[in-house]
């Protein structure tokens, strides 16, 4: 079977053992787009620490979760916004203007919404977390 999405199969194993209450999910394959956007989650602390295990195939990642993250998703197409637009897709996939993050690809490297309106920057959406 093809895999269409490694994000989308990461983000939906982090949400899946959420759910069931683990402590670590194993994410494979890895690539540098699912690399950084942890990165984000970690950053606003939804996920611990993880590693980074090479098999010398396509990576494994070891994540340990919090028990914080309550819902994953990836957006597929990877539609563009820009600045004046984030309210409009903030509306739209988080529950609430509190809490929950935008994730978002430019040129200036993957970050979420609010680091993005700082820096005055639109990107193509990747997925969002809450």
């Amino acid at each position: 079977m093809v895999r269409i999405s490694v994000l989308n199969d990461c983000l939906r194993s982090i949400t899946n053992a959420e759910r069931r209450g683990k402590r670590q999910v194993l994410i494979r394959p890895s690539s540098t787009v699912v690399i950084r956007f942890l990165q984000v989650m970690q950053k606003h602390e939804y996920i611990g620490e993880f590693e980074i295990v090479d098999d010398h195939r396509s990576g494994k990642i070891v994540v340990n979760l919090l028990g914080r993250l309550n819902k994953t998703g990836c957006i597929s197409p990877r539609y563009d916004v820009s600045v004046d637009h984030y309210e409009t897709w903030i509306s739209r996939l988080l529950p609430s203007r509190q809490f929950g993050y935008l994730v978002v690809t430019s040129s200036l490297g993957i970050m979420d919404h609010e680091e993005a309106r700082k820096k005055n920057t639109g990107g193509k959406l990747l997925g969002y977390f809450y």
